[in-house]
């Protein structure tokens, strides 16, 4: 059931702009201009309580905190939320309940923290892992010839990283394209920014697609799961637990993803392979060989 617009927090809105022009010496000893991405420490306070900080580019902090409290399950309502208000010159975002009372079990919730392998080295609860095996993915159905013209469409997308590389894009598609992109410091920051905006806009997950420019490790796919996403599509690679992780739960995992050419992990039996050039059919059996059987 998804909060009406009276149930939903009210938000700052203290967005930065993503890149900032500087001046480097290329290789011939020449100035030149550049761009480089923004990078902040944005502090995450629940009524008051420290709960982490996160390095951000900035441009959409208000969802990237709400998806961090959705993906790490430490707010399971976003009803339950007040406000949510960031303040760059203190680099904190206070996050405000109406209950006023804060995280339910916060200092057992923080006794059982993990270090992940995401960018600047992410943080994950037990009690998120503990979750990820409520999670009730749909079976997706996906077509060779529909996940071609995706990666078409996302590979046009990352404005920020075209013009000062250095980050992550991540994207809540449909079968065919992207319907929402966010770009940050690290994929799981995108990631949660989508969730963000997921859970404010009331965005179900299991039809879309979860795409991102970075490795799928196991943190995304907690995210992707949380986010109640089949399917997770990369250009990038896949590690060990992530590929476990996904097999566990049945979600359906494809990287390696440029141009005409993919890897599916997981799930390739909800792929209709349509768009199979010719010469690489399996030619028909002769007359001889169905007699044989």
């Amino acid at each position: 059931m998804h909060a009406t617009a009276q149930q939903l927090p009210s938000l700052s809105n203290e967005s930065l702009m993503p890149a900032h022009g500087i001046t480097a010496v290329n290789e011939f000893g020449e100035s030149v201009e550049a761009h480089i991405p923004g990078e902040l420490p944005l502090t995450i306070r629940v009524d008051g309580m420290e709960v982490v900080t996160l390095m951000t580019l900035g441009t959409q902090p208000e969802a990237l905190t709400l998806g961090y409290i959705r993906n790490q399950k430490l707010i399971d309502d976003i009803s339950l939320i007040k406000s949510v208000t960031v303040d760059w010159d203190r680099e904190v975002v206070d996050v405000e309940t109406h209950a006023g009372t804060g995280i339910a079990d916060w200092q057992e919730k923080m006794k059982r923290r993990i270090v992940t392998s995401g960018c600047g080295q992410g943080t994950i609860f037990s009690c998120t892992v503990d979750k990820l095996y409520e999670v009730d993915l749909t079976t997706p159905a996906l077509k060779q010839s529909e996940i071609y013209t995706l990666i078409k469409h996302v590979s046009q997308l990352n404005d920020v990283y075209r013009v000062s590389g250095a980050v992550h894009g991540c994207g809540l598609c449909s079968p065919t394209e992207s319907l929402m992109h966010i770009e940050d410091v690290g994929r799981h920051n995108a990631a949660d920014a989508i969730a963000g905006r997921m859970w404010l806009e009331g965005i179900e997950g299991a039809d879309k697609i979860f795409y991102t420019t970075g490795r799928l490790t196991s943190e995304i796919v907690m995210k992707t799961a949380f986010m109640g996403i089949p399917t997770l599509l990369s250009r990038s690679g896949v590690t060990q637990m992530g590929l476990e992780l996904a097999q566990e739960i049945g979600m359906t995992m494809i990287a390696r993803a440029k141009g005409r050419h993919f890897l599916i992990y997981n799930g390739h039996e909800h792929m209709t392979f349509d768009a199979i050039p010719a010469e690489r059919r399996s030619p028909p059996p002769t007359k001889g060989m169905r007699d044989l059987g």
